[in-house]
């Protein structure tokens, strides 16, 4: 869907005032942006900030292409390959690989030896980075954890857990009740890799985690069969909402809203939908994924979303200026305010909005997080890895007694894919 903007030099001071940005009239020729943001409250927030831009730089003429996420991805080769945009959002880490090693990524390098850049987001110059290079901005990221139904908590004289016996303790009681501990929806397979991303981070820490991801690791080894073991204690409870492999995530909400199933293991975007749905701030609260190994320092997943340059865009020099101030502090404390993308800003300099949510993510990843941060399952994987295994994952939440032929799938995936 496209959506063109354009506007006056009326509100050139307006914007300026409210982003602290410097207006520069020298900017001018077609702009192209493409954006993955495709649920209602992203894609507002994406719009006012494209509009914003615009304002302060009316000799532009934007158009902007919103795409749903799940085509967004299966897109993104052909649309950079031809008939490029200008900007697009993609994510960090090794799902920008692909693009960065066919050449479809502009260096973004200049970028990031400005001070403003290089000083302000140095956490997530890691995850930019490639061959020494880095290859686009983040402009936020968000914790993962567990969102659940305090109100059902306490009717069934619940605390949160912060241990596996506890949350098995919790499950119970709550199938008891007649009620599903968590909603999840597969469909689309990479829910299931963010259960498996937390469940092997604390049965095997972080770096086992990575040497997985990254080929180093078996998938038939030891300390993966016992990542699956303690997953099935949940499978087998019962603990996971029936036919969740035909839901999307959206889809799965309803569970959760309606109080069929407690808890939601998500990324902080799901607070949005949640309370537009009725729940209060007073039904939901959020804890961070117990302790399974007490000798595995905690490691949290927490995503980080980027803009790029193509590097068949016709007008770099505006991708550059756009790149700035989408990274600037107070573009960044507004887009990811609780009103908004309801996230984190990675500036440094920017605020973290006054939400409970965002403040209790922000405390998690601030100082409870010694063990690292990931960015996500089909993020820190190789995109063909990541599709192989995730498909694997998702059949053995359906069939857990498929593990072994899952796990020699997988096996023999990691020799093909790696090797080359």
């Amino acid at each position: 869907m496209h959506t063109m903007l354009k506007m006056t030099a009326a509100a050139l001071a307006i914007v300026a005032a409210n982003t602290g940005s410097t207006f520069a009239a020298d900017l001018s020729g077609d702009f192209k942006i493409f954006l993955d943001t495709s649920n209602p409250a992203p894609r507002a927030t994406m719009e006012k900030m494209i509009g914003d831009f615009q304002a302060l730089h009316p000799d532009l003429n934007i158009e902007t292409t919103v795409i749903d996420r799940e085509a967004y991805k299966t897109q993104i080769r052909n649309f950079l390959t031809a008939n490029s945009p200008d900007v697009a959002t993609w994510y960090a880490a090794n799902r920008m690989r692909p693009y960065v090693e066919a050449g479809l990524f502009e260096d973004v390098s200049d970028l990031w030896a400005e001070p403003a850049i290089a000083d302000n987001l140095a956490s997530t110059k890691g995850a930019m980075t490639i061959d020494g290079k880095q290859w686009g901005v983040p402009y936020t990221y968000y914790q993962w954890g567990v969102y659940y139904r305090k109100d059902i908590f306490d009717e069934l004289g619940l605390s949160e857990p912060t241990n596996w016996e506890e949350e098995k303790a919790n499950c119970q009681k709550i199938i008891d009740s007649g009620r599903k501990c968590y909603t999840i929806g597969s469909k689309f397979l990479w829910t299931a890799g963010g259960w498996f991303d937390y469940m092997n981070m604390r049965t095997n820490g972080f770096d086992f985690h990575m040497d997985l991801l990254t080929g180093q690791a078996s998938w038939e080894s030891d300390e993966v069969r016992k990542t699956f073991a303690n997953w099935r204690e949940l499978i087998d409870m019962g603990a996971f909402i029936d036919n969740h492999a035909s839901y999307s995530w959206q889809e799965a909400l309803p569970f959760m809203v309606k109080g069929d199933a407690t808890a939601y293991l998500m990324g902080n975007f799901a607070v949005a939908p949640l309370r537009d749905a009725g729940l209060t701030d007073d039904q939901l609260d959020f804890y961070q994924f117990v302790e399974i190994n007490p000798g595995v320092e905690l490691a949290e997943d927490a995503p980080t979303d980027t803009f790029h340059i193509p590097s068949n865009a016709t007008n770099k020099e505006a991708a550059r200026e756009f790149l700035r101030y989408v990274a600037s502090a107070d573009v960044q404390t507004w887009i990811n305010d609780g009103k908004n993308l309801g996230q984190l800003p990675v500036n440094a300099q920017s605020s973290v909005d006054k939400d409970k949510f965002l403040e209790q993510g922000f405390e998690m990843l601030s100082t409870n997080s010694p063990g690292g941060v990931a960015q996500f399952f089909d993020r820190d994987a190789p995109a063909e890895m990541a599709k192989v295994a995730m498909e694997g994952l998702q059949e053995f939440m359906v069939k857990p007694d498929n593990l072994d032929k899952i796990l020699k799938r997988l096996e023999r995936a990691r020799g093909r894919i790696y090797k080359n």
